[in-house]
């Protein structure tokens, strides 16, 4: 656990919250600044910063929580769908560093907009940059 990190002082009990899911590995509550009626925060007990810090088994274990999770607060406050999400680094907008996955519940009519809204303005890359990136990321 890290001492300055209010998600660590939330598992610790320190700080209290709204609970959703618990078990040994994960953590759940509603988020204090949410973006919607159900907004839920998905954490790993343990102190991790990003996502590549994970031990696998721990990020598998977020996921199967997410999993259960989506319908359950979609359920919750009758949403029409749901925004599922992570800010991974300062530069991506991680305000806390500690691994936090977002379910945000959505509506019809809400005014929100698509994952695909978060990146700004879309690159204009030709195919030969594509195939250059893809290999890049594959290790070619």
């Amino acid at each position: 656990m890290s001492g300055d990190c209010i998600f660590c002082s939330i598992v610790d009990g320190e700080i209290p919250s709204h609970t959703v899911y618990e078990d040994d590995d994960v953590l759940a509550f509603l988020d204090a600044n949410p973006l919607a009626r159900g907004h839920t925060l998905v954490i790993p007990k343990a102190h991790q910063s990003q996502l590549q810090d994970l031990d696998p088994s721990l990020a598998a274990s977020i996921h199967e929580a997410l999993f259960d999770l989506v319908g359950t607060v979609e359920g919750a406050v009758d949403a029409d769908g749901s925004n599922v999400g992570l800010n991974n680094g300062e530069a991506s907008g991680q305000e806390i560093p500690h691994v936090h996955y977002h379910i945000v519940p959505r509506f019809e009519g809400d005014g929100g907009s698509p994952i695909h809204a978060v990146g700004g303005a879309a690159p204009d890359l030709d195919d030969d940059e594509l195939a250059a990136i893809a290999d890049d990321i594959a290790g070619d």
